[in-house]
Order: structure tokens, then C-alpha cells, then sequence
């Protein structure tokens, strides 16, 4: 394990696993994941606007609209592109479950793999709008490298909150040994 300043980084097989604050990019990426629920209210842009289509065909397509699937992965635009992770159901208390998780963590692996992604940010995901733990989140994450080996991926950017990246690698390093 490698440690400068905010950031940490370690090698799993032939992945280099960074650690770093949102605020400091240890490298350019391909893909930014983010955490997200069943109909995309998490990402939706918070600034309200005057519709410019016609407001009944609004109101009809939101009554059509289904929810994504709990686990999944929805891609979206490019460079870097989105990968949402649908780990939230906002009409369930709590919003989130391990499972879903995990179901995530495999859909982004198997994206990076589909698309030959080199390089992704991941957030803990669970931690942002969730109560998992941090150490629960590390060994989903360990599982999911586990069960989807990366042939293209060689640059992991875990997003963590300022202070804690040491800890987070220490927590991966420990769940590797086992």
C-alpha cells in the first residue's frame, strides 16, 4: 500500500485500487458511478424549469414510466460515461438492501468489462444515501472482483470522504488476506 497525502493506493492482480477525495482526481476516468434509485429522483436535477413539451404528454409518459430494476445498472452519456447504480427504492424504509448492493457492484464490473473500460470512479456505494458500512461495502466490493475478474480494468478510483483513505485500503488489504 502506497500512501501521499489524501490518497492510498494498492494493486489487486493487475487493478490499481486508489483512494481519494471527490476534490482529487488521482487519474482521468472513463466511467463516474454513482449511487441511484428505482426512478433516477436521485440524480434529477434539482433546478425546476418551465416545461417545453406539451404538459398532458408529460404527465402521461410519467404515469408509464417504470421503475428500474434493484441491483442494475443504467449507462448513460459519455465521456465520461454514468453508471448508475440502482442500489435505492424510495418508497421502502430503509431505501436500500446488501443485496442490491452487490447486485450493482457485479453490473459495473461486467459494464467496465463489455465496454473495455480502463479506468472508473466508485463511490462506497450504500454509504451516500444508505447506512451501510464501510467495511460491509469493502467486502461486497472484494466479492464482486472476485466473481468478475477484470481483463481491461487497470485503475479503480474509490471516492471516499476526506481523511479516510488509508483506512478504507486497510480494509480492502485485511479482507484480501482472508
Amino acid at each position: 500500500m502506497i500512501q501521499s497525502s489524501d490518497q492510498t493506493e494498492m494493486l489487486i492482480e493487475s487493478v490499481h485500487i486508489v483512494a481519494a477525495p471527490e476534490d482529487n482526481p488521482p487519474f482521468p476516468v472513463e466511467a463516474v458511478t454513482a449511487e441511484e434509485d428505482t426512478f433516477l429522483v436521485l440524480s434529477a436535477d434539482p433546478e425546476v424549469r418551465e416545461p417545453k413539451e406539451d404538459p398532458q404528454r408529460l404527465m402521461a409518459e410519467a404515469f408509464e414510466t417504470c421503475p428500474a430494476a434493484l441491483g442494475s445498472v443504467i449507462v448513460k452519456g459519455k465521456d465520461p460515461l454514468r453508471l448508475l447504480a440502482i442500489i435505492h427504492d424510495l418508497n421502502q424504509e430503509p431505501s436500500w438492501k446488501e443485496e442490491w448492493v452487490a447486485g450493482a457492484l457485479d453490473g459495473i464490473f461486467r459494464e467496465a468489462e463489455s465496454r473495455k473500460l480502463r479506468s472508473i470512479a466508485l463511490p462506497l456505494l450504500g454509504t451516500l444515501h444508505g447506512s451501510l458500512e464501510k467495511q460491509r461495502f469493502v467486502v461486497l466490493l472484494r466479492k464482486a472482483m472476485e466473481r468478475h475478474p477484470p481483463s481491461h480494468l487497470t485503475h479503480v478510483w474509490l471516492v471516499v470522504p476526506v481523511g479516510i483513505s488509508g483506512e478504507i485500503l486497510e480494509m480492502l488489504e485485511s479482507e484480501l488476506k482472508k
